[in-house]
């Protein structure tokens, strides 16, 4: 029986699914349509009906892995409990992600003088940064005073978090993830 034909979201999903393995394995320096295109079982034509570039077909993959994932908004009651359980849960979701970020895409940026910072930008378009929302949340509790606030100091916890993947890329250690919290974050904002 021949193989059943994909189409739609299924090929989509199938060829990003593709790109993002090969962004994995090879890393930016080694991705190209043609590999894309044997690793999905499919012909370079598919992919530059979707994608003009490789650097337009990576930033799909990337983006597409990063919707895959999207959870909602922890909402605990708390501002110490949402930020704590937004750390964990990237913990869970995110490790592989900064791996492809620092590790993999170093190509990248040199042929497209971006950053990862522009990258980020790309991929969250016009929603608001995570904290955001859960700052807003804990100033309508009246857990934290507004005036205490910059754009600096509420993706602090995200940012220092970041950082400690980035520079061990692996799960950042629950104790760490408390003291950004309670000892650098949170005398910040209360």
């Amino acid at each position: 029986m021949p193989a059943r034909r994909r189409r739609g979201q299924e090929l989509e999903d199938a060829l990003l699914d593709a790109a993002w393995d090969a962004l994995i394995e090879g890393g930016y320096a080694a991705f190209t349509i043609d590999a894309v295109a044997e690793r999905a079982s499919t012909s370079r034509p598919v992919l530059y009906r979707r994608w003009k570039t490789r650097e337009d077909l990576a930033l799909a993959a990337i983006g597409h892995h990063v919707t895959r994932d999207v959870r909602p908004i922890p909402d605990t009651g708390t501002l110490r409990d949402d930020v704590i359980a937004v750390l964990l849960d990237a913990n869970e979701t995110r490790i592989a992600m900064a791996a492809i970020i620092v590790g993999q895409l170093g190509t990248y940026y040199q042929e497209t003088r971006t950053t990862p910072a522009d990258i980020r930008r790309q991929m969250l378009g016009e929603r608001p940064p995570l904290m955001e929302t859960i700052v807003r949340r804990a100033v309508e509790r009246g857990e934290i005073d507004p005036a205490r606030l910059t754009p600096r100091i509420a993706g602090l916890p995200l940012d220092l978090f970041r950082h400690e993947v980035m520079m061990t890329l692996a799960p950042v250690p629950k104790d760490t993830i408390v003291e950004i919290v309670d000892d650098i974050f949170l005398p910040l904002v209360t």
